[in-house]
């Protein structure tokens, strides 16, 4: 019976139990095996975490500039260390950026200037439009809590124009007559180069404002929607020294909002110093050319009973001349008597 047993096919041979113990040579060595495996892998985790961690002693200096030169740029680091740019500038040193800013309008071509005007008008109408449509569809807030529908108004609407406009380097007419003012007063431009800055950032302002009115009226967005409408004819029925004080007012405050984010250097930072004038003076109700360059055309579009010599002389005439006040005077006058050489003898 034994031999039978053991002339048994292969598959019947597998199956026959061994003797206790054969396996375990063959098991002591796969463990060995396994044990040397994981000690590899750990020795070689280690020395890789090291490499990150501790420099080679023979690396030498040139390897070193050559590696730290191949990287490219990045400016991360907002603050801390004694390269680190600041958050805020100290207050001269807004000053003086805001001076080198307005050298620098005044210095560019007057097509360049007119192009990025009119980029300038398109992002403060798309702020107006976002206006009218938030804002000025709030009738029954309106009557309830006047207050609350001002501030909803203003919130919604001209501070990302404005934002818009500052971080892509656009030229806005109201802001230029403080910074390209300042540069004038300064020295570090001429009264022709202030006048074609202002001529073509105002012109391009125009033109960006009117060409964004009429296709927020071609886009239907509006509806039946009266705001437009009430909007431009209220602009166009106060008297001309109401509407140049208004004018006055309200470029103080933008020009505010311009030259504080100025002074920051995060995108953020610009945000904040953007959105608490900017708010305050849609929801006081002041008079902003630019934005007015885009209300009052949407209005006449929509069946306002204004006539293009009531918007021109009523409304855009004093606007404009109570901005140029706002911003040259009443924001850079007092910076610049303050941190600048305004009215000071050419010897000091």
């Amino acid at each position: 019976s034994t031999s039978r047993y053991r002339s048994a096919s292969p598959v019947t041979r597998s199956l026959t139990p061994c003797p206790r113990g054969a396996h375990y040579p063959l098991l002591k060595d796969q463990n060995n095996k396994m044990v040397s495996f994981r000690s590899s892998l750990f020795v070689g985790l280690l020395a890789s975490s090291s490499a990150f961690a501790v420099k080679p002693a023979h690396t030498s200096l040139a390897f070193t500039q050559r590696s730290s030169s191949a990287r490219a740029p990045v400016n991360l680091s907002m603050s801390g260390g004694s390269s680190a740019v600041p958050d805020l500038k100290a207050p001269p040193a807004i000053y003086e950026g805001a001076v080198a800013a307005g050298a620098a309008k005044a210095a560019a071509p007057w097509a360049k200037i007119f192009k990025l005007g009119i980029a300038a008008g398109c992002h403060i109408g798309f702020g107006s439009y976002l206006a009218i449509t938030v804002g000025g569809a709030c009738p029954q807030i309106a009557e309830a809590n006047p207050g609350l529908q001002k501030i909803i108004f203003g919130a919604f609407g001209l501070p990302f124009g404005l934002i818009m406009t500052l971080v892509t380097g656009a030229e806005l007419f109201t802001g230029n007559t403080a910074l390209v003012t300042a540069a004038k007063m300064e020295g570090k431009t001429s009264t022709s180069n202030l006048v074609k800055n202002w001529v073509s950032s105002y012109a391009g302002n125009f033109v960006g404002s009117l060409f964004l009115a009429y296709l927020a009226f071609k886009s239907g967005t509006l509806g039946a929607a009266p705001a437009s409408v009430a909007i431009a004819t209220a602009k166009c029925s106060l008297p001309f020294a109401t509407t140049f004080v208004r004018g006055i007012l309200c470029n103080w405050l933008v020009c505010m909002a311009v030259y504080m984010a100025s002074g920051c250097a995060s995108l953020a930072g610009k945000m904040v110093a953007v959105w608490f004038p900017i708010s305050a003076f849609v929801a006081l109700g002041l008079e902003h050319s630019v934005a007015n360059m885009f209300i009052i055309p949407l209005g006449i579009m929509r069946g306002a009973d204004v006539t293009a010599m009531d918007f021109l002389t009523k409304n855009l005439l004093p606007v404009t001349l109570g901005n140029i006040v706002g911003g040259a005077l009443c924001v850079m006058g007092l910076y610049g008597t303050a941190f600048g050489n305004w009215f000071k003898p050419k010897e000091e």
